[in-house]
């Protein structure tokens, strides 16, 4: 059992990283520098040798500096760490970590920083221990079907209530399902989550108090993508076969232009050499992050690539999970239906429903199974009433 994280680690997590981002633009700068100063390259750089002698002690001593002073920072808090004691966590500072995850979130856990997030299930906030005794005690009238609500990129489960709404909880007082969250590190690639939630669910599945007979996934966002990518990887579990809902809410199944249109800016940076190393900036971004760009979700979509190189899209298909209902929600910020409809600022409509160009991709929700939100945007998703009528409706509805 991880301990609870205390606001000396917090303190530390924050320094840590404020000094490696201070040595990765002191990088940057020099490579600047040196190509600015060594001359053009039209008289062969006459400059590059003694340039490159100056800048390396120059630049190499902020550097060292920096490291020394960072030392001294993460000692003299670990010898406060008991004066200090334990934090509560609140919104505000679980939402800007959870942000900071899914900027830097595969960095935190290279670095082994104390700010990344380990995956937990949740309730209300606080995680679940998944023995048998203690889901006993935490569900002393746990029912027959849990509703796992998975966020989506930069966010935490507290973020499911918005202006006053939860999805879970109302469909819990509507439909008795027993609502669990899953709280991320969306910095991670999805298919790494997408394992790791299922070795949880297999857990929770097996030690619930009661007869489970159903379980229910509602992703938001990146959320989606993990529960497909979780569906994969637990093909063969007890969890797995009590699966039978699948709500998607502003999925970007095919990706989202915002990754795509960071991969050109770090293209077009790196064109000019007096901008290329500023594309070294544009490469801070997490593998979740990038993982958005076509939607992956399997290992085998990004293994042994160069997650930055701009290329086309290269998945193989995945089909929606067998024996499963599955359902998608876009958002439009037109007003009104017309031919053509705009995305919700951050995913696309055919992204969402799962339509793509090249027709082995397109997901195929059955009509009925797929609904469009007008005017709304990508958090509306999250609050709107007209959406959580339309999610009662169909996990409501009866099967066959």
């Amino acid at each position: 059992m991880r301990k609870r994280r205390s606001n000396t680690d917090d303190a530390r997590g924050a320094a840590r990283l404020a000094i490696e981002a201070t040595t990765g633009v002191t990088s940057v700068v020099e490579a600047m520098h040196r190509t600015i100063a060594r001359g053009p390259a039209l008289l062969g750089y006459p400059l590059s040798g003694p340039v490159g002698a100056i800048t390396a002690v120059a630049y190499q001593g902020v550097r060292g500096v920096t490291r020394w002073v960072g030392g001294g920072i993460d000692l003299s808090l670990r010898q406060l760490a008991p004066l200090l004691g334990t934090s509560i966590p609140g919104p505000e500072r679980e939402a800007l970590l959870a942000a900071l995850n899914g900027t830097l979130g595969d960095h935190l856990v290279r670095t082994d920083n104390p700010l990344a997030i380990q995956m937990r299930l949740r309730r209300d906030g606080q995680p679940l221990e998944l023995g048998p005794q203690a889901l006993r005690r935490a569900f002393p009238r746990a029912g027959p079907r849990i509703l796992v609500l998975i966020h989506g990129s930069s966010m935490s489960d507290l973020q499911w209530t918005r202006l006053g709404h939860n999805h879970g909880a109302d469909l819990a007082r509507d439909l008795g399902y027993t609502p669990i969250a899953v709280h991320y590190n969306s910095g991670l690639h999805v298919s790494t989550n997408g394992r790791m939630l299922s070795a949880l669910l297999e857990r929770l599945a097996r030690g619930w108090p009661s007869n489970l007979q159903e379980l229910a996934f509602l992703g938001h966002s990146m959320g989606g993508l993990v529960a497909r990518s979780a569906c994969e990887a637990g093909e063969q579990t007890l969890w797995r076969s009590k699966l039978k809902n699948l709500v998607c809410l502003g999925t970007p199944h095919h990706g989202s232009s915002l990754e795509r249109v960071g991969s050109w800016i770090d293209l077009l940076l790196g064109i000019h050499p007096y901008s290329a190393p500023l594309a070294r900036l544009g490469k801070i971004r997490s593998a979740g992050v990038t993982d958005l760009r076509f939607g992956y979700v399997r290992d085998r979509d990004w293994e042994g690539r160069d997650r930055f190189a701009h290329r086309g899209d290269s998945r193989e298909p995945l089909p929606l999970p067998e024996g499963v209902a599955c359902f998608a929600i876009a958002a439009t910020t037109a007003p009104r239906a017309r031919a053509r409809l705009p995305g919700d600022g951050l995913v696309s409509v055919d992204s969402a429903l799962g339509k793509h160009a090249r027709p082995e991709l397109t997901l195929g929700f059955p009509r009925t199974h797929q609904w469009i939100g007008l005017g709304m945007n990508h958090l509306d998703l999250l609050s709107s009433s007209a959406v959580y009528r339309r999610i009662r409706g169909w996990l409501g509805a009866p099967r066959d």
